[in-house]
């Protein structure tokens, strides 16, 4: 949520969280137009304004806070923001994207500064400075420096390519932006206060440097000539410099010449550079002002305000106050006097009539110092404080309320004190370091609060530097004690309070150095004789002096016996009135304690009592000095004796030598020879304690090394003892090792035993299954040779029927022939028969023959294929008995020969029984088949047999009858046709 206040010259944005908690901005950047800027706050949400238009938009979530912002790159949509994680984004705000993503800080980015053209930018940490080209988003060059100079800002000339580095220590040099050749170095002013620069700005046109820092001095560099041309004077209220910012014109040509200063007031004063006059201010010190940034037209300033919102100003309506007409009386600044050697350049700020800036001339501008009217009395100088206060009425106001409002007491005692802020001159005091007499303070005077300590020590040093005799006063801490812890956080006030103490309210104490100031204490001694004779007389009876029961309470400014609220309000009418006005509060505070005071008779007492709180109105012992200050007698009263109210005088202290400057020089040096002796006895001491050291380190160290030679001999006779035991162990662990090898030799061997009966038992198993093959492939044989003589059987049983009824045919033809030829032929009966029963011959026989030679043949056939199976099964046999050979060579090793003469001896037997089991087989099959046709024939009829005997008989006879006479068998053959025909 984002609120919008407008002013009558401004307008505020608030941004508020979930409760209405506030969110506060951190950094704004203008873009290049002017007309809109970038705005981010500490929950990482960045913002773009639109003041042209009155509009806001979110274009971006960081999720972590922002350092710095820029939003002036040559792609106008794009800006680049640091983060507190030392990185640096580049986001589009229209599409709010992330573009790229820069690392290489270790430490948080305080600015980023773009080049003119947009393309090159350059972010600046307390330690390096790193220059990017936004068109690669790559890291062209680093500068990195000693941690002793700390960088404080790196930016661009504008319109150039020079780039201006500022350093702590107060030097700034030129580079080249492309090679980074340095081009010249502004030279340090040697003379004046050191300013500490801590901001920096520059006219558009690159000519002009303004510079400013712990002073409310501002440093004018011309760039051109190298020169340091004006220093600028600052009113009072202005201590220290936060930012510079020129304010551009849109007719001078780049050469600004208003400037915005802001200060740690959190007010921004517009001041013009060549008159040096104040033109119009921002913020005040309710509403401070933290950051600003100037838009690039001059017409709007936007500044972050201390509780975290942001306004907007309209440059054109603060400067309406312009024109109107000056006042009756102008309020000059006060100040001290500048530096001898500054002077032809120094000019101060009039806090005047604001004016239309000038146009610059050229030339040097004579200020003149106006005087007030001379109506005003020398009362109302006296009463006239600064910031605008009035002491009468400040008093009234005390004496009315008995105390300053705890809010604005610090501002009022400033006021009272007029103390002049004088930074450089502190700084000189601070930069001599720590005093001699106050390197050891934390024994003496120990604090629990090392912040105290340190700021105790840090002030009570600079009084040192700044008068001799604050080194050799020892109730001086009880002094400054108090004001450390109400100004611990700002040093250089501690410093002027205690100083303006020293000088008004302390007058006269050191005197009688190094003894207690006994005129100051016969002063209120004497006006206790005057007020309370009786109290003086018993404090004399038991022995008291001043010393005891006056001198406590100055030397510790009451700070023992009062508490801290007790001490503010006694403070504040102390701080009100006439130095004087101290003293009588001693003597009032003893008065109130009289009866107390009545009733101790013992020294111890009385000491205690004036070391420690006791019971008491410090409101009535206040009115008690306001009434001993107001009825004392005047040659009694200490104001005839003490200078008025004297305060610090502007730029530089005044010198301080109210004391007996011969006591102070020789306890300096009695103080500095006994340093010196002390040095030398502890120089003594430690090269004393460095040769006890070196003697008893040594000394250790032989005993050291004859323990250390014992220790080794006893290691290395256990180192022996340990060697012999593993030797020993080794020696068992290796005949353990030969066991197990031959244990697993003997596995071996007997797992090489089991795999070789294993094979043979497998290779039986495998021949034994062959050789079943085998028997069933002979039983198959067998039952196919018995299914085939049973055919062959009944084939001859046909064949025999067949035959029966060819004989009884050949019976009949027989008979009939037989007949006939009985009958007709009884001449040649005899040699047709033989005929006959010749030719029947021959036919039985060729048709037997033929049908028994058929039958051999498919005999021989089958013989022939199994002598050509078994040599198949003999050549697959010996390539077994080679992969096995091969195989029991791999397996067995050394008893290759043994297991291949056992498995050729077995392959052998088993292949020798084979063949004979082959043989015998063959045998009984050729028996089987001879047996089968046998028992076939002898099962054929005995009529058969006996007809076949009878053929072969006849075919012997034919067969001899046809050798002795073939001609009369073919004579009776063709008598036979013949007789047929």
């Amino acid at each position: 949520n984002t609120r919008l206040l407008f002013n009558i010259s401004h307008m505020t944005v608030i941004r508020t969280a979930q409760q209405a908690k506030t969110v506060r901005f951190l950094h704004v950047a203008f873009d290049t137009t002017g007309d809109s800027f970038l705005a981010g706050d500490h929950h990482g949400n960045i913002y773009v304004f639109d003041i042209s238009r009155n509009r806001f938009r979110l274009v971006q979530k960081t999720g972590q806070a922002c350092t710095a912002l820029a939003f002036s790159l040559r792609r106008t949509t794009e800006f680049l923001v640091a983060l507190a994680d030392y990185t640096i984004k580049c986001f589009d705000k229209d599409t709010k994207q992330l573009v790229s993503w820069m690392r290489g800080h270790e430490g948080a980015v305080s600015s980023i500064s773009v080049h003119s053209s947009g393309r090159y930018a350059i972010s600046t940490s307390s330690d390096t400075a790193q220059l990017w080209d936004l068109d690669s988003f790559q890291r062209k060059r680093k500068l990195n420096i000693r941690q002793s100079v700390g960088i404080q800002r790196v930016f661009f000339l504008p319109l150039s390519n020079t780039i201006l580095s500022c350093f702590s220590d107060d030097s700034i040099f030129a580079w080249e932006s492309d090679t980074l050749f340095c081009k010249y170095q502004l030279p340090v002013p040697d003379c004046g206060p050191k300013i500490s620069y801590k901001a920096f700005a520059v006219t558009r046109d690159g000519k002009s440097l303004a510079a400013g820092g712990r002073s409310n001095l501002l440093h004018l560099w011309c760039l051109e000539s190298k020169q340091l041309v004006r220093v600028i004077q600052m009113p009072t209220q202005v201590r220290t410099v936060r930012q510079l910012e020129f304010l551009p014109d849109s007719f001078d040509g780049g050469a600004s010449q208003t400037l915005g200063v802001l200060s740690q007031d959190g007010v921004m004063r517009f001041i013009n550079i060549h008159t040096c006059k104040l033109l119009f201010h921002m913020g005040s010190h309710d509403d401070a002002i933290t950051t600003v940034a100037v838009s690039p037209n001059g017409r709007h300033v936007v500044a972050i305000m201390d509780n975290g919102s942001i306004n907007v100003y309209s440059v054109q309506s603060l400067t309406q106050e312009l024109n109107k007409p000056p006042p009756s009386r102008v309020a000059v600044v006060s100040g001290g006097e500048a530096d001898q050697e500054l002077s032809n350049l120094k000019v101060k700020v009039r806090s005047e009539v604001v004016q239309r800036p000038a146009k610059s001339s050229g030339r040097r501008t004579q200020v003149k110092t106006l005087r007030p009217p001379a109506g005003s009395t020398a009362e109302d100088k006296e009463n006239e404080l600064p910031a605008g206060l009035n002491k009468k009425r400040l008093v009234a106001l005390l004496k009315a309320f008995g105390e300053y409002p705890a809010k604005y007491r610090m501002f009022v005692w400033r006021s009272l004190l007029c103390l002049p802020e004088n930074h450089a001159a502190y700084s000189s005091l601070t930069d001599k370091g720590l005093h001699s007499a106050y390197l050891t303070l934390h024994d003496k005077y120990p604090i629990k609060s090392h912040k105290l300590q340190r700021g105790l020590q840090r002030v009570l040093s600079a009084l040192a530097h700044w008068a001799a005799i604050f080194g050799e006063v020892e109730y001086l801490p009880l002094i400054a004690f108090p004001f450390v812890k109400l100004f611990q956080n700002n040093p250089m006030l501690c410093f002027e309070v205690v100083a303006t103490v020293i000088v008004n309210w302390c007058q006269h104490w050191f005197e009688y150095f190094p003894n207690p100031p006994l005129n100051i204490l016969s002063m209120a001694e004497n006006v206790l004789a005057h007020h309370d004779k009786e109290l003086l007389q018993h404090l004399v009876d038991c022995g008291i002096t001043s010393q005891l029961y006056v001198w406590p309470l100055l030397e510790t400014l009451f700070s023992e016996v009062l508490t801290r609220d007790e001490w503010l309000r006694l403070f504040d009418s102390i701080f009100s009135n006439h130095p004087s006005f101290l003293l009588m509060a001693c003597v009032a505070y003893i008065t109130c304690c009289r009866e107390p005071l009545l009733l101790c008779s013992q020294k111890q007492d009385f000491e205690y009592f004036f070391h420690h709180r006791n019971n008491l109105d410090v409101g009535a012992m206040i009115k008690e000095a306001y009434r001993l200050m107001g009825n004392t007698p005047a040659d009694l009263h200490p104001r005839t004796m003490l200078s008025d109210f004297t305060p610090l005088t502007k730029g530089q202290y005044p010198v301080f030598n109210h004391y007996p400057e011969f006591i102070v020089e020789y306890q300096s040096r009695e103080r500095e020879k006994i340093r010196l002796q002390e040095m030398e006895y502890l120089r003594e001491r430690q090269e004393v304690s460095a040769l006890r050291a070196d003697f008893v380190r040594r000394q250790a160290e032989e005993e050291a090394y004859y323990a250390q030679q014992e220790l080794l001999q006893k290691a290395e006779e256990q180192r022996r003892n340990i060697l012999a035991q593993e030797e020993e162990k080794l020696t068992q662990q290796r005949a353990k090792l030969g066991a197990m090898k031959r244990e697993l030799k003997v596995k071996e061997l007997q797992l090489l035993d089991a795999t070789r009966r294993r094979f043979l038992s497998h290779q039986q198993d495998l021949r034994a299954t062959q050789i079943q093959g085998l028997d069933q492939e002979i039983s198959r044989k067998m039952d196919l040779r018995e299914r085939e003589t049973a055919a062959a059987v009944q084939d001859l049983e046909v064949r025999q029927m067949e035959l029966e009824a060819q004989r009884r045919r050949f019976e009949q033809v027989t008979n009939t022939l037989y007949l006939w030829s009985f009958n007709f032929l009884s001449p040649h009966m005899q040699a047709l028969e033989e005929s006959l029963a010749d030719a029947c011959q021959l036919g039985l026989e060729s048709d037997w023959q033929r049908e028994v030679a058929e039958r051999l043949q498919q005999v021989d056939t089958e013989q022939e294929r199994k002598r050509e199976r078994l040599a198949e099964l003999h050549r697959q046999t010996l390539a077994e008995e080679e992969r096995l050979a091969d195989t029991m060579i791999d397996v067995a090793g050394k008893k290759v020969r043994e297991t291949s003469v056992f498995v050729n001896t077995s392959i052998y037997t088993l292949y020798w029984l084979v063949c004979v089991q082959l043989t015998e087989f063959m045998s009984f099959s050729v028996a089987i088949k001879i047996f089968s046709l046998d028992r076939g024939r002898t099962q054929l009829d005995s009529s058969e047999r006996e007809l076949l005997k009878d053929i072969r008989e006849l075919r012997q006879k034919l067969a001899a009858r046809a050798r002795e006479g073939s001609s009369a068998s073919s004579q009776s053959v063709q008598t036979l046709s013949s007789v047929s025909q």
